[in-house]
């Protein structure tokens, strides 16, 4: 039995992994930082073999009271993610499983390797109308990507979806990829009109070092993105000051940005109540989408979310807020569940890549409802 660590996204350190009923492990913080939570690693000579793990530091970890009620998610091949049997005692996450092949990953939620952020970023810079441009370089070296869809008419709407400014919230990343799929499908009449009425920008991944590194929530240097809206720098928070920057050269009037929540098993939106130039007229818009978006799609959900900031006291340094201030713009925050989505349980899998998949297609729906009012 062996006890490995992807090199892209893995995060394991290993205590003891001489006996199969008590593997002793530790999750690695991230650089730069006391954050921690994300786990993926792989398991190796245990065919049919009970394996007991245990995660020894998960008390110590960012939301420890996120461990109750959730369960780990296991992959023989890497592309079907079930959950397993998996408890919080005494600070520490207990995990067990018998696998029936060779090896099994386990993992915090399904992975999102950066070697399928750049297959589908390739693939969806082939279809037709879709510019690929590099916005610049991470602190690390890797290539921020943004994908532009229509061109720049003065009329249209500007839209922009950004994803996974904390890399370990991968569920993110696969809204994304359901949300550009269908985007980018000429066979679906709602996607061409979309592609027509407005001009998409996309950002898959806000943040490629913290994501190849297996970080939960920051980049390179520990930098939160989401806290450096107000004064990214590219000494600590590039990604944003480049993605902030080709914002101001375009315009936004609708911005997405996609998340996951660790504690929360639902689906919600959240908004920028609380900036102070906040109107009527986007609370109304807000309301119209998020009305739209359950009509079409249940597993979103609006009982259940994050309190409503009170009248100017936004936090101005995180994304939603920071657009929504800076441009005018109806900007919201999409938060989707670690765990499973309380209201639409599917016990086997829990919340997934397929559901997340979905949810991402479906926005579309939303967005389409306000699109026109938009300007």
């Amino acid at each position: 039995m062996f006890v490995s660590v992807p090199r892209d996204a893995g995060n394991i350190e290993v205590i003891d992994a001489s006996d199969p009923s008590r593997i002793r492990l530790g999750i690695r913080a991230d650089a730069g930082s006391e954050h921690m939570q994300w786990f993926y690693f792989r398991v190796t000579g245990v065919r049919d073999t009970p394996l007991r793990i245990q995660i020894e530091n998960a008390g110590r970890c960012s939301y420890p009271s996120a461990w109750e009620g959730y369960q780990a998610v296991a992959s023989a091949d890497r592309r079907r993610w079930l959950r397993v049997e998996t408890s919080y005692r005494d600070q520490v996450l207990h995990l067990e499983h018998t696998p029936e092949h060779d090896a099994v990953w386990f993992a915090y939620f399904a992975p999102y390797p950066m070697v399928r952020h750049h297959d589908r970023n390739a693939a969806w810079a082939m279809r037709p109308g879709v510019q690929l441009q590099r916005l610049g370089a991470t602190l690390d070296g890797e290539d921020l990507d943004l994908l532009k869809i229509g061109d720049d008419s003065s009329d249209r709407p500007r839209v922009w979806i950004t994803a996974r400014q904390h890399p370990g919230e991968t569920m993110a990343a696969w809204f994304v990829e359901g949300l550009l799929d269908r985007l980018l499908d000429p066979s679906d009449g709602l996607a061409r009109s979309l592609c027509q009425r407005a001009t998409w920008f996309v950002v898959p991944n806000m943040n490629p070092d913290g994501s190849r590194r297996g970080h939960l929530r920051t980049n390179a240097v520990g930098t939160n993105l989401n806290r450096a809206w107000d004064a990214p720098t590219m000494a600590h928070s590039p990604e944003v000051l480049l993605v902030r920057d080709q914002m101001d050269a375009t315009g936004v009037e609708l911005a997405l940005d996609i998340h996951g929540d660790e504690e929360l098993p639902y689906n919600f939106v959240a908004g920028a109540e609380g900036t102070p130039g906040w109107d009527a007229r986007r609370a109304a818009l807000q309301e119209r989408f998020i009305q739209r978006w359950i009509e079409v799609n249940p597993d979103l959900q609006a009982e259940h979310g994050y309190p409503v900031d009170a009248p100017g006291e936004a936090n101005l340094s995180m994304c939603t807020s920071q657009i929504a201030e800076r441009f005018g713009a109806l900007a919201m925050t999409i938060e989707q569940p670690f765990k499973d989505a309380n209201n639409a349980p599917v016990p086997e899998t829990g919340w997934s890549p397929d559901r997340a998949r979905s949810l991402g297609a479906s926005v579309l729906a939303a967005v389409s409802e306000i699109l026109g009012d938009l300007r």
